[in-house]
């Protein structure tokens, strides 16, 4: 199996030998640890977006930018494809570690995650370990870490503090937003393993979803980026599994199967008093899923992208 923390080093290296090119800030602090500010005190942008996906699937995707139509409008949007279904994004990408130090608040992905296991049970699903004497942690997040956090991670890592690097990105930079859009592949996958799948039955997979505009207010914000994946983004899958199984596990798999389903993330969340837990968990999945069988052939598919609500979502005007 290929080193998801190797693999995704090579990418950091890139964005730390153009700093300009990517719009990103990049220091060493007092412990030796590379960080990595890709929008909170500097732009970022679409670039280093792309490839802070690409840093989160571990280095085991293909990543590109795009375009998609939304109604008469179109946005930009981000297309990933994967060999690696299951380690790529559940064994990487998924936002599966909260640091808490404080006051300081983070939702961390990437490789790092599978050198400290976090959470344990999904590795021992996917049937995967990560051996390497570097990591990398992706931090959505408003702020810098501060020391403690660092300590923190690497010792949660077994790594030294100066062989640690961390990429922070706020959710309400293009940066922060790309790299949410780039998850579509994952919320499905993990989606599909709710719902009783082996994610080893899952052999490739396909994704885009629209990258929304920014916002000001970060709790719009975080609705945009919630809505082009929840109601904008489409799935792909090659499976191997009984054609009743996939007929049946599809509808289950898209987002239209909640209750919630129909009025924008943040009216959603407003709603529930701001408390993801008040919310029904079948919204957090791709708009549309196809899932073809590769033991007959057959495909099932289930979901349609809702311009009407991404519409509202990015509050058109015009």
């Amino acid at each position: 199996m290929p080193s998801i923390n190797r693999e995704a080093i090579k990418i950091v290296r890139e964005i730390c030998s153009n700093p300009e090119k990517y719009n990103v800030a990049i220091k060493r602090n007092s412990l030796g640890t590379c960080i990595i500010d890709a929008g909170i005190n500097i732009r970022g942008g679409f670039l280093v977006g792309e490839l802070i996906t690409r840093i989160c699937l571990g280095g085991l995707a293909k990543v590109n930018l795009s375009s998609i139509k939304i109604g008469n409008v179109r946005v930009p949007s981000i297309r990933v494809y994967t060999d690696y279904p299951s380690i790529s994004t559940l064994g990487s990408q998924m936002a599966g570690w909260r640091i808490k130090v404080g006051e300081y608040l983070a939702m961390g992905s990437g490789p790092a995650r599978a050198l400290a296991l976090k959470p344990k049970s999904i590795y021992e699903k996917i049937g995967y370990r990560d051996e390497s004497d570097e990591a990398v942690i992706v931090l959505e997040a408003l702020e810098e870490p501060p020391e403690e956090a660092i300590k923190i991670i690497a010792e949660s890592c077994h790594v030294t503090p100066e062989k640690l690097f961390v990429i922070v990105t706020p959710t309400s930079s293009i940066a922060g937003l790309t790299q949410i859009s780039g998850r579509v592949v994952e919320v499905g996958i993990y989606k599909l393993l709710e719902l009783g799948l082996e994610p080893e039955k899952v052999l490739y997979a396909f994704g885009e979803a629209p990258i929304p505009p920014p916002h000001p207010d970060s709790v719009k914000s975080m609705g945009r980026a919630n809505d082009a994946i929840l109601y904008g983004g489409s799935a792909y899958y090659v499976v191997s599994h009984e054609d009743n199984y996939l007929r049946d596990i599809v509808k289950r798999a898209v987002s239209s199967a909640s209750r919630e389903y129909g009025k924008p993330f943040s009216e959603i969340f407003r709603e529930a008093g701001q408390d993801f837990y008040k919310i029904d968990p079948q919204i957090f999945a791709p708009a549309k899923i196809t899932i073809a069988n590769k033991r007959t052939g057959k495909v099932f598919a289930a979901g349609k992208i809702n311009a009407e609500i991404l519409l509202r979502s990015i509050e058109l005007i015009g």
